[in-house]
């Protein structure tokens, strides 16, 4: 009796087959394959025989057997650039829960900053019925590639391109918006911290910020290049209050740049916003807590990841050919870190 146990234990562990279920219920495994497709197809005596050995044997069908069969995934990808951080973290959060309630598994290929290879791109695409594509994550010779394998795209806050879908939020004319509020207080020498070139979201506030610039007869100052953490706004902002004459006004491209702007100050002795007006963007949940509160760009992060997803499966399940281009709108929220006194 132990000995059976064990062996079915073993059994177990390595997976009931349908080779087996076949042998058990005395048929041939593409009837074992019909019964799990469409059991209508087969005979009721057969197909209660099947099912009797399918719970007798606890067989449980491979997600690939069933794909193979019915000739889609059940999955959906997505390539994403990190995983950290309350805007990818708030972005992967509405995409997941998005396709989730829909059945569908979520497969992330993480970049880690990095640009995909082409190969990671068509395994993943390989593996699921279509891939959300974030930003420059991967180059257009792979998204021409996955076009001309009619593999189901979205793009996600990069530019359109092809026959993909694309949903991305609005930057330049909020930007401007920001910068305005700011020379609207009389601030004269406003600085940018963020990477125009590595992202096309800040590419697009940076071109907002110049605008502003332009319409207001005013010169501006070369770009502060950082990456989008905490730690790189306190890279960045150190040397940048170390310059002279210091800015009075910084307009970060995130809020964990700003966050990153306000730590460098403190350690400089430089007053937020006596001495230095600090703005973001993002309207992450620490944005209004801070001291002084953010004035930052709100922008919608779990509708950006669910809408990505409602495109993607409407592409999928719809198999239609025109693609369609969705922009979100953002909203300048004013708080106290710009040299407002209250909130509006």
């Amino acid at each position: 009796m132990v000995k059976a146990l064990t062996s079915r234990s073993a059994a177990e562990r390595r997976g009931t087959t349908i080779y087996e279920v076949a042998r058990h219920a005395g048929v041939s495994i593409a009837t074992v394959s019909r019964v799990h497709r469409n059991a209508e197809l087969v005979a009721p005596e057969t197909r209660d025989r099947v099912q009797r050995a399918v719970v007798e044997l606890g067989y449980r069908p491979s997600r690939l057997g069933r794909s193979l069969a019915r000739g889609h995934h059940d999955a959906t990808g997505i390539v994403f650039p990190d995983l950290s951080g309350p805007y990818y973290s708030a972005v992967i959060l509405g995409f997941e829960e998005t396709l989730s309630a829909q059945g569908q598994s979520v497969l992330i290929l993480a970049t880690h900053g990095r640009a995909a290879s082409g190969s990671q791109v068509l395994d993943l695409a390989d593996r699921t019925d279509g891939v959300v594509l974030f930003g420059q994550t991967v180059g257009d010779e792979i998204l021409a590639e996955l076009e001309r394998r009619g593999v189901p795209m979205v793009l996600l806050a990069r530019p359109i391109h092809g026959s993909a879908d694309s949903v991305r939020t609005e930057n330049r004319s909020t930007s401007a918006a920001l910068t305005n509020h700011l020379i609207g207080h009389g601030y004269r020498r406003i600085a940018f911290i963020g990477d125009p070139d590595g992202s096309p979201d800040v590419g697009e506030r940076w071109t907002g910020f110049l605008d502003a610039h332009r319409d207001a007869a005013r010169t501006h100052l070369a770009p502060i290049r950082s990456g989008f953490r905490t730690a790189d706004g306190v890279r960045a902002a150190a040397s940048l209050l170390a310059s002279h004459p210091l800015p009075d006004a910084v307009v970060a491209a995130n809020d964990e740049i700003a966050m990153g702007v306000l730590e460098a100050a403190r350690a400089a002795r430089i007053s937020i916003p006596g001495d230095l007006a600090v703005t973001g963007w993002d309207d992450i949940p620490a944005a209004g807590h801070l001291a002084p509160p953010l004035t930052t760009v709100r922008q919608p992060m779990l509708d950006l990841g669910r809408r990505a997803g409602e495109l993607l499966r409407d592409r999928i399940s719809t198999h239609r050919s025109e693609p369609r281009h969705e922009v979100l709108p953002t909203e300048l929220v004013v708080r106290s870190s710009c040299g407002c006194t209250a909130a509006t």
